[in-house]
Formats: C-alpha cells, sequence, structure tokens
C-alpha cells in the first residue's frame, strides 16, 4: 500500500530561517555566536536544498528527476566554488580543482567504502550489478582525466591550466558524457540501475501532489539563495579557520565537498543497510559524475568573467591517490560481490585522502 508523500515539518522550517540568518549575518563581521548560526543556517539550507530537489524529482519522475537533483546539488556546488572564488583572489584559483577531486575521492572511496562496510556488517555479503557500476565508473575516469589530469601535461598554456579552446572542450565533452550517462541510466538500460531483485527502493511511496512538489520547488529556489548568501558571509572566516590550523588552502575545497555530499552520505549508507547496495552505488557513483560532469562545465562558463588564472591540473600526490582509487573501484566492482574487506580498503584510501589534504 502506498503513501503520499509528506514534507516533514523540519524541511518547511529550515529555509525561512537560514534566509533570516542570512539577513542578520549579510555585510557583517561575524563573532562567535553569528558565526555558529551562519554555519548552522549553511548546512541546513544544503540539506534542505538536496531534500526538496528529491520531493520535486519524484513528482516529475525519470529522467528529469535525476536531472533536477543533479542540476540543484550541482548549484550549490558551483555557488559556493564560485562565491569564494569571487573573493579569494588568486589563492583560490585551484578551488574548483580541489573542490571537484575531493568530491571524487569522498564518492568513491568514503561514500562507497561507508556503505560497503555498514551493509557488510549487517548483511554479510551484498550482491550489485557489476555492469552498471562499472559503466558508471568508466565514465568517470574519462570524465576526471579529461578535466583534471590533462591540464598537469597540456603545453598551450604555463602550469597545470587549459587555454580557453581546450578548457571549452573539456566543458563540452563533460556535459556530453554526463548526458549520455543519464539517458542510459533513466531511459535506455534503467533495469541495469535497479537492485539484484529486479525492484527499487523499499519505500513505494506515492508522488506528491502537484501543490506539494510546487511548494518544495519554492523552497528550494529559497534555499539556493541562502546557500550563496551565507557561504559569500562565511569566506573569509573559513579561510583564516584552515591557515590558522595550519592546513593548506586547497584544504577549504574539501569542506565544500564534504559540505555537499552529506545528504547523499546519509542516503547511500540508509540504502546499504537496507540490503540495496546498488541504490547506495548509484547515489555515490551518480553524484561523483554530477560533480564532475556539471561543474567543468559551469566553471568553464563562469571563467569568463572570473578574474585571475583557472588551476585544474591535479598534482603528484593527488594522480597517485586518483591512479590507485580507479585500480582499487575497478577490482571492488568486477565481481558484483562485496564484503567487508572491500569497504574497509576504500575507508583507508579516504583516509589517507583526508590525511594528506591536512598535512600535504
Amino acid at each position: 500500500m502506498t503513501t503520499a508523500l509528506a514534507l516533514p515539518r523540519w524541511s518547511l522550517a529550515v529555509p525561512p530561517i537560514a534566509l533570516v540568518v542570512l539577513l542578520m549575518s549579510y555585510g557583517r563581521d561575524l563573532g562567535t555566536v553569528l558565526l555558529i548560526l551562519v554555519c548552522l543556517g549553511l548546512a541546513g539550507a544544503v540539506t534542505a536544498a538536496v531534500h526538496h530537489a528529491e520531493v520535486v524529482a519524484h513528482r516529475v519522475g525519470e529522467p528529469f528527476g535525476t536531472l533536477i537533483l543533479a542540476i540543484a546539488v550541482t548549484v550549490i556546488e558551483v555557488a559556493l566554488i564560485v562565491t569564494l572564488m569571487a573573493s579569494g583572489g588568486a589563492k583560490a584559483s585551484s578551488l574548483a580543482r580541489d573542490t571537484v577531486f575531493a568530491a571524487i575521492m569522498i564518492t568513491t572511496n568514503g561514500i562507497v567504502g561507508l556503505a560497503l562496510l555498514l551493509g557488510s556488517l549487517r548483511h554479510r555479503v551484498q550482491e550489485f550489478r557489476a555492469h552498471a557500476s562499472g559503466g558508471a565508473l568508466a565514465v568517470i575516469t574519462a570524465l576526471v582525466t579529461l578535466s583534471l589530469v590533462l591540464p598537469t601535461f597540456t603545453e598551450s598554456t604555463p602550469g597545470p591550466t587549459f587555454s580557453g579552446a581546450q578548457l571549452a572542450f573539456a566543458g563540452v565533452a563533460s556535459l556530453v558524457l554526463y548526458g549520455v550517462f543519464v539517458f542510459v541510466q533513466t531511459v535506455r538500460h534503467r533495469d541495469y540501475f535497479l537492485p539484484k531483485d529486479g525492484t527499487g527502493d523499499d519505500d513505494h511511496a506515492a508522488a506528491p501532489a502537484n501543490r506539494t512538489a510546487l511548494l518544495s520547488l519554492g523552497l528550494l529556489l529559497a534555499c539556493l539563495v541562502a546557500v550563496v548568501g551565507l557561504a559569500k558571509t562565511v569566506s573569509p572566516t573559513l579561510e583564516s579557520a584552515v591557515e590558522s590550523v595550519g592546513a593548506p588552502v586547497s584544504f577549504v575545497g574539501v569542506l565544500i565537498a564534504l559540505l555537499v555530499l552529506l545528504p547523499e552520505t546519509v542516503a547511500a549508507v540508509r540504502a546499504a543497510l537496507r540490503n540495496r547496495l546498488q541504490v547506495s552505488l548509484n547515489l555515490a557513483l551518480g553524484s561523483a559524475l554530477a560533480s564532475i560532469g556539471l561543474t567543468i562545465p559551469a566553471i568553464a562558463v563562469a571563467s569568463i568573467w572570473l578574474t585571475g588564472p583557472l588551476t585544474l591540473g591535479l598534482g603528484a600526490k593527488e594522480l597517485v591517490m586518483l591512479v590507485l582509487t580507479v585500480v582499487t573501484s575497478m577490482l571492488t566492482l568486477v565481481t558484483g560481490r562485496a564484503t567487508l574487506l572491500q569497504g574497509s580498503v576504500h575507508l583507508t584510501l579516504f583516509s589517507a585522502f583526508l590525511f594528506l589534504a591536512v598535512t600535504p
């Protein structure tokens, strides 16, 4: 028996509260209390935005639902990146690269590892469709190589940067590959991405009414406004805090990615605990694809009016972590079965990434 989808009270309260916090803090020096409120408002707005995007996605169905959710999350990520780059000057030139790379590491090692570990602890062995997850990994590998690896080795411009034409090609290629993947996942071979038993998620809630979906759409837009404004407000304090603990400025990108991907992490773990590992992998790998497949084109367009260079190429340390992650992910996904061993390996790689991000 299906039940109508109702909006929880917190999702109704958070967007206006976040906007109030934005009005209270915008253009002011942040004291301790106000800083805490801004951080809570920012985290709440991100969480509520993703929730309302899911409600709208549930109403319109596939493939448009997946596109709405991915675009909403990417708008949040791009808004945070562009806001911090615009206010950070030359030292923020690598923020887009750091955030996208962090998103890849968080999704493929952190979210996947946590889902594999916790799901296997409850269910011992979990099964998934190797051809679906392997295909997603192939697209991720191609996208990250075209966008973040090649700039280190191109010769048209000095340093790990793209020329204008190269950046345009990378942006278009990323958008095309992501579009093809979404079409395959939601239309052409949708059944490939369902759990092994051929069913969807356990919760068969009826689609929300038009009024509920429109309300969620309005609240989603309010959340996005709050995210952009609060990010601009807190960005100087965030960068100062990172510098005060001796961490490199690139760690700001890690914090952004962790914040944006928190709702997906919770959803992936819940699915794994319900023995729906395929759903967890769809969330994790889909988030990685959206992060790079939509963020790079958006940043390419934003670079037209952003001043200063746009550093995209990864360093040697990051390249080693990327190769290790791709190889490990291939070995994990090729079998179609997972235990806590694979989860432990991915979480170890994620721990190494975090440790090296703080102490490079």
